[in-house]
């Protein structure tokens, strides 16, 4: 373990990092690099594979930026299949089960993993038995077999959701910390009964501007025309999302200058586009943005739409939320009223929450927004403050370094 005089050295435990361009291993890549400027002494241990194209491989070993990537190789097996999937799973997780025998010169500090592959936190089982001393850390992205039960694809009184609750519940008992991403996702993991310690950690924003970003005209032109107020759905429109709520404000708010455009993909995305008739004008659909369009096409819009149906609250958190507000736009979210974004908004002031007992009094005030663009000015700055003080990579990283210098304090 490591002395007075050294780095305190941690290890990453995560499916895809660098080079691969993934969001969530965007997301890793970052917390390894900040670590870093913080003092850590960072390894990291993917697979070798790409996210999207399991034909890519990358180098066994590298040393990039001054974390340590040792990839783990892996058959290529596909994601996107339900076996595959798991084949890949239990590949990674036997492999990151052998930290365990390693020789107590090359054992780290801590251990974090998050949670791709599912069951990732399984492997605080063998660490604990075997390596007592490491500290284990699990940040929590989504919740597994919680997601598969509200797809429908797992019943939840089946053997195989038993069998993964059995495994889970033993593993966050042996994790010292359990970082979740909001109060509605920490309240379905005390349902397993850890006692471990617990942090509210979010994903931020990829892109974090110095100051509220300003539409492009001729973007803004493109999406919106010359409505007053336009409103955007930018992102994935899966199993979570509904549309519904946004449709029957749309409808509410024609012919007023508000229009309502969706760029989306996903496998709900024909179904949405199928629920839009001639008759809603108000509503108009845009291709799928690049990365490079993604900036301008979120800047172009006065409100971004999250949506999340309410089983699936707790389970995952939509991280568009934080990229929503660090380009100082407010939110008009569509879910159950005990979501952590739900909660946010009520809190810090940066949008509404949309459900049928809300629908007119959300469509009466849109309507006041739109007849008064200073109030949307000021809304955007105080949007833009709220992810900077609250929500920023800055913010949340010195938590994360506070919460692991408690774990590793007394041998620091």
């Amino acid at each position: 373990m490591a002395t007075n005089s050294a780095r305190p050295r941690i290890t990453v435990l995560y499916h895809y990092l660098h080079p691969d361009d993934v969001v969530s291993a965007r997301h890793f890549d970052d917390f390894c690099l900040e670590l870093h400027a913080r003092g850590w002494e960072v390894e990291a241990l993917p697979c070798n594979r790409g996210c999207r194209d399991e034909s890519k491989t990358y180098s066994r070993a590298e040393d990039w930026q001054g974390i340590r990537i040792r990839r783990v190789w892996r058959p290529a097996l596909k994601q996107n299949s339900t076996l595959g999937r798991i084949g890949n799973a239990l590949w990674m997780l036997a492999a990151w089960s052998m930290l365990a025998l390693r020789g107590r010169k090359r054992v780290p500090d801590v251990v974090v993993m998050g949670t791709d592959p599912i069951l990732s936190v399984a492997v605080a089982i063998p660490l604990r038995i075997f390596r007592p001393r490491i500290k284990i850390v699990h940040w929590c992205y989504d919740l597994y077999p919680e997601a598969a039960e509200a797809d429908g694809i797992l019943n939840t009184g089946g053997w195989t959701a038993r069998l993964a609750r059995t495994i889970l519940r033993r593993a966050y008992r042996r994790c010292d910390l359990v970082a979740d991403l909001g109060n509605c996702m920490r309240s379905r993991l005390d349902n397993y009964g850890h006692q471990s310690a617990k942090a509210m950690l979010v994903p931020w924003a990829l892109r974090e501007p110095a100051a509220v970003s300003e539409p492009d005209p001729k973007t803004r032109q493109e999406l919106f025309g010359d409505c007053r107020l336009g409103l955007l759905y930018s992102g994935n429109f899966g199993r979570a999302h509904s549309g519904d709520e946004f449709l029957a404000l749309a409808r509410q708010l024609r012919g007023v200058g508000i229009q309502f455009c969706f760029s989306v993909r996903g496998n709900r995305a024909d179904e949405l586009h199928a629920a839009v008739t001639a008759d809603d004008r108000n509503i108009s659909f845009a291709g799928f943005a690049s990365e490079e369009a993604l900036a301008l096409r979120l800047t172009a819009a006065d409100i971004h739409l999250v949506s999340l149906r309410p089983q699936w609250t707790g389970v995952v958190v939509p991280s568009k939320f934080f990229g929503c507000l660090a380009v100082g736009r407010p939110v008009l979210f569509a879910g159950g009223r005990d979501s952590c974004i739900a909660q946010w908004i009520v809190e810090h002031r940066v949008g509404w929450i949309l459900d049928a007992q809300a629908l007119l009094e959300v469509a009466k005030q849109l309507l006041a927004l739109a007849e008064n663009p200073g109030s949307l000015q000021e809304m955007r700055a105080h949007c833009h403050n709220v992810y900077r003080d609250h929500f920023s990579k800055t913010v949340t990283m010195d938590r994360w370094h506070a919460e692991l210098q408690k774990l590793v304090r007394p041998v620091v």
